[in-house]
């Protein structure tokens, strides 16, 4: 039953976000992904013409490095504009990755040591 794991999962990043919340550089860093995500997503909604569903795809899809190529700009500006878009974003999306990471690596630790504290 693959429903078991995947549930774990969703419960144990949900603790790990309830936790960061409390982490003033992950609110930060989790401030920076939203507004670099929504400059983005609002620039393609208008420039593009694309649905917001498309937009706000396209910019998660294109910071964190997939790029499906289904979606792509067509003109000078939405170009120029994603290569700085990219140049920006990533650094942000890492250092998102990096935090949430961080904070897992405290949240096994603590685990452990209270696993250990109850032998």
């Amino acid at each position: 039953m693959i429903a078991g794991p995947i549930w774990a999962i969703v419960v144990r990043f949900g603790r790990i976000l309830r936790r960061g919340w409390r982490d003033q550089e992950f609110r930060g860093v989790l401030y920076l992904v939203s507004i670099v995500v929504g400059a983005g997503a609002v620039f393609y909604r208008f420039v593009e013409d694309w649905s917001w569903t498309d937009a706000v795809y396209f910019t998660v899809i294109t910071l964190t490095t997939v790029g499906y190529g289904d979606l792509n700009p067509t003109s000078t500006a939405s170009k120029m504009f994603t290569v700085v878009l990219v140049l920006i974003g990533i650094g942000v999306i890492v250092a998102f990755v990096e935090r949430v990471a961080s904070l897992a690596a405290e949240d096994v630790a603590e685990r452990r040591d209270r696993r250990r504290g109850q032998s």
